[in-house]
């Protein structure tokens, strides 16, 4: 009896193995040609990137202009420094609130430009340079006559 058992076993997992096989085969099959398509398109991407390397260079050579305006954050060469922002206010004696009302943004604005989460845009930057250049007694007339 037992030798009938064993032959059986033997036989179902010979069967088993089989079945997968073939279910696996078509997998695997599948995956290399995934894995081959994955690498022709990184390889094809990687050489669209260069392109494009190679295109920004030829045009910011032949227009520094639009390198110019390309800068984030710059506005006609003004550069925005989040500490030195924070020890000029500082220095005026102003709060958050009252510097965001001569600049006309929000306090809010104020802490994550100082904070460093954000950055000013490029409308702001002229106001900021004006700010910078305010002496004490000129911020708190300023700040009187904007805050009423």
């Amino acid at each position: 009896m037992s030798n009938i058992q064993s032959i059986l076993k033997s036989e179902i997992s010979r069967i088993a193995r089989k079945e997968v096989r073939a279910e696996t085969g078509a997998l695997k099959k599948s995956s290399t040609q995934y894995r081959s398509e994955i690498a022709a398109l990184k390889r094809r991407l990687a050489e669209l990137e260069r392109l494009l390397k190679k295109q920004s260079r030829t045009i910011r050579a032949v227009t520094p202009a639009a390198s110019k305006d390309a800068d984030e954050g710059q506005a006609e060469g003004l550069r925005f420094r989040a500490k030195g922002f924070a020890a000029h206010r500082q220095r005026l004696g102003l709060s958050a609130a009252q510097a965001a009302a001569l600049l006309g943004v929000s306090a809010l604005s104020i802490y994550k430009w100082e904070s460093g989460q954000t950055r000013p845009r490029a409308s702001h930057m002229p106001r900021i340079s004006a700010f910078r250049k305010l002496g004490k007694r000129q911020a708190a007339a300023a700040v009187a006559q904007v805050m009423g």
